[in-house]
C-alpha cells in the first residue's frame, strides 16, 4: 500500500486524515467505496491493494470549503460544462490534492480519482470499477439504487451494462430537474450503449 504514498506515510494517516477533512456521511461512503472496489478488482483480476486505497481517497476534495476548490480549478485542466455543475468540481480537485497532499504519482489512480464523476470516453477497466464502485458502495448508497445496477454484472458484457444503467440515471436526474447535462456525460452514453448493443 505504502507504494502509492510518500515516505512514512501509512493507510491510518490516510484514514486520520479522511476522518478530518470529510463529514461522517462522507467518510462512510469513502469506506464503502474503497471495500467495493476491491470486490471489483478481484472480480476483473485488477490489484485489489491499488483499488481499495483509490476508492478509499477517491473523494478526498468532496467537503473542501468552495474557495479553495475554485482557486484550485483555475490552474488545472477541466471539461466543458465541468465548472457549471459545482457536483462535478471534487474529482478533479480530488487528484489534485491526492498528487500534492499524498504525493501520489500512479498516473492510473489518479486518472481513476479524476475521473469518477463524469467518467471520459474509453474508460480503462481499472478506472470504470472505481466509477462504479462509487456508485453502488453498500454502506451509503440505497438498496434500490445499486441493486438493479450490480444485478448486470454477471451477464455478459456486464460492467459495461452495469456503467449504462449509471448514465441513464444520471441523464433521468438531470432531466427531471432541468440541470444542463455535460457533454461528456452524453457521449459516454451514447458510447456504452452501442458497445451493449454488439454484445
Amino acid at each position: 500500500m505504502n507504494t502509492y504514498l510518500k515516505a512514512n506515510y501509512t493507510i491510518e494517516y490516510i484514514k486520520n486524515w479522511l476522518r478530518a477533512n470529510l463529514n461522517d456521511e462522507r467518510y462512510e461512503h469513502s469506506l464503502g467505496t474503497a471495500d467495493c472496489a476491491k470486490f471489483l478488482a478481484e472480480k476483473y483480476g485488477l490489484d485489489e491493494e491499488k483499488a481499495y486505497f483509490t476508492g478509499l481517497i477517491h473523494d478526498c476534495a468532496k467537503c473542501m470549503p468552495k474557495d479553495e476548490t475554485l482557486k484550485i480549478l483555475e490552474i488545472i485542466p477541466t471539461e466543458e460544462g465541468e465548472i457549471e455543475n459545482p457536483k462535478t468540481h471534487h474529482a478533479p480537485v480530488g487528484a489534485y490534492i491526492a498528487k500534492k497532499e499524498f504525493g501520489i504519482s500512479d498516473k492510473e489512480i489518479l486518472s481513476a480519482i479524476r475521473w469518477h464523476t463524469i467518467g471520459k470516453l474509453n474508460m480503462s477497466l481499472f478506472e470504470k470499477i472505481i466509477f462504479l464502485a462509487d456508485k453502488i458502495e453498500t454502506r451509503t448508497r440505497p438498496a434500490e439504487y445499486r441493486e438493479p445496477i450490480t444485478a448486470l454484472l454477471n451477464e455478459e458484457n456486464g460492467l459495461d451494462k452495469a456503467l449504462l444503467l449509471c448514465y441513464e440515471n444520471t441523464i433521468k436526474s438531470l432531466v427531471d430537474r432541468k440541470l444542463t447535462i455535460c457533454t461528456a456525460t452524453v457521449d459516454i452514453y451514447n458510447e456504452l450503449l452501442n458497445k451493449t448493443k454488439k454484445v
